[in-house]
């Protein structure tokens, strides 16, 4: 099934990202330019080796005091290398955005405040980057007006926490519009996608190939759980405009508009 993705009508006649064929910003060595800045693919594997070799680590540790023996799939942390892009550059475009708006960001949010539900050691420089961009996201939710709650913004963010494992797949407009309720977290996370990517174009982002769709990074309460999902709004070529629904996958329970700041704790 194919849901129609369109963030808004308005951030789509604004985005201007190149790809990275044009104007000579095609490096390979290169994950993303933003503007003038340069996201290497080497910092990007540097964050992403971090994560798996702590997490790795925790998870020894972990298993070593209950006298169990972890398999390599337990020691891999579900963090990716298209995560760790997802995050540079929309963390990036963030701070431009409170700068052109004249926002002061409170540093409220540590790292061992998201580690429980990030399921990453607070330790990591992916994990710091969680902390400095959970700040960035209260503010701008704040501020930036909430978006109208079209079918397609909804279809967009219930594919993606579809993508994420946090609810079925294959539910219908109607069915996913009752299982949000008033959708508030739908219209903030269209909202900010739609102020990102107007920056995006503003500013000139180029994404490698390799990395295909960037998201916003996005969390929301399913009333159990914190739930971490990424909504693209750009790729290599321009805006994104529709995404693939996934096969079924186990519902976790339905999404919140707003969840309680996510617990300490460690990774597991």
């Amino acid at each position: 099934m194919r849901a129609r993705r369109v963030i808004a009508a308005a951030s789509v006649a604004a985005l201007g990202v190149l790809s990275l064929a044009a104007c000579g910003r095609s490096a390979p060595d290169v994950a993303a330019y933003v503007g003038d800045t340069t996201y290497s693919v080497d910092r990007v594997d540097e964050i992403y080796a971090d994560v798996q070799a702590q997490y790795g680590d925790v998870v020894r540790q972990q298993a070593s005091q209950a006298g169990a023996t972890p398999s390599p799939e337990q020691l891999r942390s579900t963090v990716t290398r298209q995560d760790v892009v997802d995050l540079l550059v929309s963390l990036d475009l963030g701070k431009r955005v409170v700068a052109a708006k004249n926002l002061q960001v409170p540093d409220e949010i540590t790292p061992q405040q998201l580690e429980q539900n990030l399921r990453v050691p607070a330790t990591t420089e992916y994990a710091k980057l969680w902390g400095e961009w959970v700040d960035l996201l209260q503010v701008l939710n704040q501020q930036l007006p909430p978006a109208d709650l079209s079918d397609e913004s909804l279809m967009a963010v219930y594919g993606a926490l579809t993508k994420a494992g946090a609810i079925d797949a294959g539910m219908s407009v109607a069915d996913v519009r009752r299982a949000f309720g008033d959708g508030g977290f739908v219209r903030t996370a269209t909202a900010l996608g739609a102020a990102l990517g107007e920056e995006a174009g503003r500013v000139d982002v180029s994404v490698n190939p390799r990395f295909r769709a960037v998201g916003v990074p996005s969390l929301v309460s399913t009333g159990q759980s914190v739930v971490f999902y990424s909504l693209p709004y750009i790729n290599e070529d321009g805006p994104v405009t529709d995404i693939s629904t996934p096969e079924p996958v186990p519902s976790t329970g339905s999404p919140s508009a707003e969840g309680p700041a996510p617990d300490q704790g460690t990774a597991s």
